[in-house]
Order: structure tokens, then sequence, then C-alpha cells
């Protein structure tokens, strides 16, 4: 079970609790005689909810670690991100040269031409998926790290804030969010942003200019068309 399905089977259950217990918290009455017809129970007491909506991986992730830890892959991305940026360079001239002398080239250069620009473009389009999946990943364990944290941040706050409910809205009910536009409740992800920075006091966000929400290296773009070749 992760962090998210424990938060909110955590305040579910304390909500289920307290309404078990005023329930039952009235008296039972004395026994009557036989022929004294018995007095109905009491109806249950509904106990008013007061519900927190929270979108956890995004609260973890907007934290100053969450934001240095995307600003410090965001560095380590950079070679690459550079190298597939002169690549897109290199095959956006072949293409360039393809284009203006397919007039004077034979059919044979054509040919070849084209199969060199078709190749570096899969090899770069390939490169940049796979670096891209390694960036996904190291931010996505970094997040990990600070859920794991967050949580009892979270516990805290809503209980000391007198919540019955927790919502998790991350992400749709396949990745384990609930999917929901909107429901009756307080957004409490920045107040959980703010009170878990407040635990981390030697950890600073980092600068607009260097930050970045998520290190995503660019895939390349397809080539241009190549030219058709003239009719025999």
């Amino acid at each position: 079970m992760n962090v998210k399905s424990v938060l909110v089977s955590a305040l579910v259950a304390v909500a289920m609790t307290t309404a078990g217990m005023a329930q039952t918290a009235a008296p039972q009455a004395p026994a009557t005689p036989a022929a004294t017809e018995p007095k109905a129970p009491p109806p249950p007491q509904a106990i008013p909810a007061k519900i927190a909506i929270i979108e956890f991986e995004e609260a973890a992730a907007a934290t100053n670690e969450g934001q240095k830890a995307a600003a410090e892959l965001q560095k380590k991305y950079e070679p690459k991100a550079a190298d597939f940026d002169a690549r897109q360079k290199e095959i956006d001239s072949l293409t360039k040269q393809l284009q203006d002398g397919a007039a004077t080239m034979s059919e044979e250069e054509k040919a070849s031409r084209a199969r060199t620009i078709d190749t570096k473009t899969k090899e770069l389009q390939r490169d940049a998926d796979d670096t891209k999946a390694a960036a996904d990943s190291d931010m996505q364990d970094e997040i990990s790290k600070i859920e794991q944290k967050l949580g009892p941040v979270v516990m805290k706050y809503v209980q000391q804030n007198g919540f019955t409910m927790l919502l998790n809205n991350t992400g749709p009910p396949q990745q384990g969010g609930l999917g929901f536009l909107w429901a009756p409740g307080t957004d409490i992800s920045q107040a959980v942003v703010d009170a878990y920075n407040a635990t981390t006091p030697g950890i600073e966000a980092p600068t607009p200019s260097s930050a970045a929400a998520h290190p995503r290296p660019a895939a390349a773009r397809p080539a241009a068309p190549k030219p058709a070749a003239p009719k025999q």
C-alpha cells in the first residue's frame, strides 16, 4: 500500500470510528417490564464532514526539496539536451541540402542522402525517448522519497485542523488519484507544502531562472519531407 492510499484509508477510518462512537454514546434505558412497549432506539447522529483535498504528488514536487531536485536533474541532463540540439541542426542542414540540390543529384545520391537523414532522425528520436524516460524515472524517485516524508506532515495537518476525510486528486483513478473535477472540500495542497518546508529550513527553492518543473529532454523533430524522385 502506497503512502497516498494509507492517508485516505487512515482518515476514513478516523471518520468511521468517530461516527460509531457518536452512535453508541447515548446511555441505554433500563429494562422495562414485558408489559411495557420498548422505546424505539434514538436515530443515528449525523456528524458533519469536513473534507480536505490534496494533489499529493504535485505537492511533493512543489516543496523546496522537490524544486531543488528538479533543478539538479535539469543540470544533469543539460549535456544530453545540447547534444540533441546539435544533432537536430545537422539533420535540418542535411535535409535542406537534399531539397536544394535535388535537381542536380543523381537518383543514387539522393537515395543515399535520404537514407542518411532517415537513420540519423531515428537514432535521435530513440536517444531522446530513452533520455526522457530516464529523466522521468529519476524525478519520480526523488518525488517518492519526498512523499514518504510528506505523509506524516499531511496527517498532522488534517488532524490539527479537524478534517474528517482526505481526498487525493493526483492523476486519474488508474494512477492512484480520484480523478474528480470538483468536490466540496478545502484544497490543502499549498498549506501542506508550507508546513513541509518549515520542517526543512536548510533547503531553499532554486531561483526562478534555474528552476524547472520537470527535466524533459526535447524529442527529435521529424525530418522534412523527402523530395519526390523525378519520373523516368
